[in-house]
């Protein structure tokens, strides 16, 4: 067992030594956010989709697309409108006169990295056209099927104070997310570089310093980093505290939870948990790396019931208290 360990944190090591070299290019344009840099990282390796919700100017925008910058791949950003269609998303059957059939004409969602931008302002119409491509990798235009290139990556943004305009997204489609980051303002001392940096006028160009292969590479590593039985049961109990606080000491939780987080936050946790512990370039899992990435997680998956919404709840106050009282390994 040490020996495979052993041979994993090698593997480790030989593979991630890309992600200093990504995390620096980065850091040439965006000053801060260390957290969301980090869970974007861990999306992408970890083949995950991510809701980014912040108010405007926290460069949601700017850190998506400075990271496919720094990657050999293709990227589309899709401003999501209230009159946006289907087709202008994943796209339709054109009529060629000169062969008189229909063929399909591929929209932006065939690409590697889409920035879907303001998400919520777009009608379920348009949300559902996402999903197929989300779960499945695939899109289907007519009775055609169309797989997508891996790696394919949705990085979605959304603002949580401008109302007008907006639609709430479904359920199914914010499941299929596997981190929803709440993006917070910057220190008073990385407010100043922004303005130092930004306000200079000079465009800031970053290197492509990895390719697809790389990220395909890392991430079979991340899919071999070990993980003990003993945090496989502590992601299960995580997870079922959510369903049935009542088991789990948590009594006063049963009439604060509506609907607990489906089994998609226990297959996430496990390939997070993973992602993270590649990060700190480390061949093994702890209960740290869970916790770490258990909110991002969690916090779009536990819905809260009337009586907590009446006592103003928030869902990351129910799942540290969950992570508080659930025993670690």
């Amino acid at each position: 067992m040490y020996q495979d360990i052993r041979v994993i944190n090698e593997m480790v090591q030989a593979e991630s030594g890309f992600v200093e070299t990504l995390k620096t290019e980065i850091a040439k344009v965006i000053v801060g956010q260390d957290y969301m840099v980090d869970r974007l990282l861990i999306g992408l390796l970890s083949d995950g989709h991510i809701l980014l919700e912040g108010v405007p100017g926290l460069a949601k925008t700017l850190t998506v697309k400075t990271l496919s910058d720094c990657i050999q791949t293709k990227f589309q950003r899709i401003q999501f409108t209230p009159d946006l269609l289907p087709a202008d998303l994943i796209g339709t059957m054109i009529y060629n006169q000169k062969e008189g059939v229909f063929v399909p004409k591929k929209g932006p969602i065939f690409t590697n990295i889409v920035l879907a931008d303001e998400i919520n302002r777009a009608p379920a119409k348009v949300q559902s056209g996402l999903l197929e491509a989300m779960q499945e990798r695939q899109v289907t235009i007519g009775d055609t099927t169309f797989p997508l290139d891996a790696p394919f990556l949705v990085l979605a943004t959304q603002n949580p104070i401008e109302q007008e305009g907006t639609y709430p997204l479904p359920e199914a489609q914010v499941d299929r997310f596997m981190l929803k980051l709440k993006i917070s303002y910057p220190t008073r001392q990385e407010e100043l570089q922004i303005t130092e940096r930004m306000a200079g006028g000079s465009p800031i160009v970053v290197r492509q310093v990895i390719s697809p292969d790389d990220i395909l590479r890392a991430r079979s590593v991340v899919n071999q980093v070990y993980m003990d039985d003993k945090i496989k049961e502590y992601i299960i109990d995580i997870v079922f505290a959510t369903r049935e606080p009542k088991k789990y000491r948590l009594p006063e939780l049963e009439n604060m939870i509506e609907y607990g987080a489906s089994p998609r936050a226990s297959i996430y946790l496990h390939k997070a948990a993973r992602a993270h512990a590649f990060l700190r370039r480390r061949g093994y899992v702890t209960p740290e790396d869970v916790k770490a990435v258990g909110l991002d997680i969690l916090r779009h998956r536990v819905i809260l019931s009337y009586e907590a919404e009446a006592e103003e709840r928030q869902p990351e106050d129910i799942i540290k208290q969950i992570f508080d009282t659930v025993e670690v390994p």
